[in-house]
């Protein structure tokens, strides 16, 4: 069975993490172009790890609060309160939301979805920040129409980024899959021994045990299949399996190797990615368990109000 028209352009709706709200007029002047929208998203989010000095920049640091914005009509009510202007003009670090890379793609995912061009995120691994590893990262996926397949988007990249690894630019707007490691491929490489699960981390200097290796694996798995599903949700939150005392048994490894072989095609229909979704292991709940940089080392139940 191969993805039909219906479900590539279902991913052209807004879910109800991205729907801009009464703020949708702001997004008619920006171009119905992947370029225009993915430079448009680019300035309005500054990343509250890789953005520079906050003090340099002018942010106060009990801004760190934006970083568990988790929809796109309040991140805009945010952005507009710090300078209400077009969104497409520049802004300097502290008229930004302070973000990470979801915030990124899922203000790409709005204004996309709002000029009707089929997006979804996918949540993986780069590895063009940290040579030697595969850093914790969510890029958008859009439908190209012509060539008829999903090109990977990440709007946190600014023109001509270079990998460090190699010294190879970047084009932000069609990534090459071997760089951005989606988490079913990763789930499966690892799975297969030919990757180190060591090296999938949120940071290398990061030594938090759920932050890396297998558990970190299989919270990127789940949290892509809730994402293909149109449930964008914040990377430190968990629910279902991830909070399983016991999480790799060898059951729960067949169903998480399952997950892997559906929603790493690029054909798997939207019936399939539901069906799995459903799943009491993998539904997002009406409350998650939040690990918030802005509140460290006290995870904490989050209600959903959506």
């Amino acid at each position: 069975m191969t993805i039909g028209t219906t479900a590539i352009a279902s991913y052209a709706e807004q879910s109800s993490i991205t729907d801009p709200g009464i703020h949708a007029h702001r997004l008619d002047a920006i171009p119905a172009e992947p370029g225009a929208v993915k430079n448009a998203a680019n300035r309005l989010v500054f990343h509250y790890r890789a953005g520079g000095d906050w003090v340099e920049n002018g942010i106060a640091r009990e801004r760190i609060c934006e970083i568990d914005t988790r929809y796109a009509d309040l991140m805009l009510d945010r952005l507009v309160e710090l300078k209400d202007a077009p969104l497409a003009t520049p802004r300097l670090p502290h008229e930004r939301l302070v973000g990470c890379c979801r915030d990124f793609t899922v203000l790409f995912l709005a204004i996309a979805r709002h000029k009707g061009i089929p997006a979804r995120m996918r949540v993986g691994f780069a590895t063009y920040f940290v040579p030697g590893w595969y850093i914790d990262h969510v890029v958008a996926e859009v439908w190209d129409e012509t060539e008829a397949r999903w090109r990977l988007v990440d709007a946190e990249l600014v023109d001509g980024h270079v990998d460090r690894a190699d010294d190879t630019v970047l084009d932000p707007l069609d990534l090459p899959q071997e760089r951005f490691i989606t988490g079913p491929l990763a789930w499966e490489a690892c799975r297969r021994q030919e990757m180190d699960p060591e090296r999938f981390v949120v940071a290398p200097e990061i030594d938090i045990p759920h932050t890396r290796g297998w558990p970190f694996l299989m919270h990127n798995l789940v949290h892509d299949l809730a994402a293909l599903n149109m449930r964008e949700m914040l990377l430190w939150e968990e629910w279902g399996l991830q909070l399983h005392e016991e999480p790799m048994m060898p059951d729960h490894l067949d169903l998480l190797d399952r997950v892997a072989a559906i929603t790493k095609s690029s054909q798997s229909t939207p019936q399939e990615l539901r069906e799995l979704y459903d799943r009491d292991e993998f539904r997002v709940p009406v409350s998650v368990q939040s690990f918030t940089p802005a509140v460290p080392a006290i995870p904490f139940p989050v209600e959903l109000p959506r």
